[in-house]
């Protein structure tokens, strides 16, 4: 199942690259596609929702309700 998340810090190629590795080191075999135009991140992955919540927030993003 993917997790869908609108993350509305996440403004430039850049950034979303940076959050892109930063999930795949944490967890490598995740599919990560991040839109920057719609700012939002799916995640398909074995590990929990919570987990890459506190990595996008740990990379200084905040994730929308």
């Amino acid at each position: 199942m993917a997790l869908k998340l609108n993350v509305p810090t996440l403004d430039s190629p850049e950034k979303a690259q940076t959050l892109k590795e930063t999930i795949l080191t944490s967890e490598p075999e995740a599919r990560v596609d991040i839109d920057v135009n719609s700012k939002t991140v799916t995640i398909e992955a074995k590990a929990s929702e919570e987990t890459f919540k506190q990595l996008i927030e740990a990379s200084g993003h905040r994730i929308a309700v």
